[in-house]
């Protein structure tokens, strides 16, 4: 069974536990706020993601990092061998959409990943407005694909992004094998 490790990212209560919580539906810290302190890993285990019955499936680790920048001493460690990145923001503080700069720079390109291994969260808080559909990202930052996430409204349409966002994932993984095991053969 493959592991992949991706990073959840972003400005202090942006929402990366909540998504943490929803995608591998752990029921854990549900209720009021509370900061996560430096990282916590949620393991999820998705058999046959690819949808076909050869696939043995994958477990993912899912890092929720903390957003609080007093644990950066922290970051070389938490990077080390992630397969992906999720940054995940509020579109509706302007101080979230000139931070997420500062994480891309940081968490993606400080390390080897491709853009197709980053993904970008716009997260609508219960009760928010939703006239941010059209955010205007700066570059690079407009390169990266953008999902807009309330769970509220379109719970499933938030689910079925990220399952193709780790498809995404166990397919870059596989083909980074598969080079690996020709570059030995060959």
């Amino acid at each position: 069974m493959l592991r992949a490790k991706v990073l959840l990212v972003g400005p202090r209560e942006s929402g990366k536990s909540v998504l943490a919580n929803f995608v591998s539906e752990s029921t854990e810290g549900i209720g009021s706020y509370s900061p996560t302190q430096g990282v916590r890993i949620l393991e999820y285990e998705k058999p046959n993601l690819n949808g076909n019955s050869k696939g043995a499936g994958c477990r993912f680790e899912l890092w929720d990092c903390s957003g609080d920048q007093k644990f950066e001493t922290c970051w070389p460690a938490l990077m080390k061998d992630s397969h992906g990145v999720i940054i995940i923001f509020n579109p509706e503080l302007p101080s979230h959409l000139k931070e997420i700069e500062m994480w891309y720079s940081c968490f993606v390109q400080q390390q080897p990943l491709l853009d197709s291994q980053c993904l970008l969260v716009a997260h609508h808080k219960p009760g928010s407005a939703e006239d941010t559909e059209n955010l205007s990202l700066a570059y690079p930052l407009n390169k990266l694909k953008l999902i807009h996430s309330n769970l509220e409204e379109d719970p499933e349409d938030v689910r079925m992004e990220f399952m193709k966002y780790f498809r995404s994932i166990i397919t870059i993984m596989n083909e980074s094998r598969e080079r690996e095991e020709m570059s030995i053969i060959s």
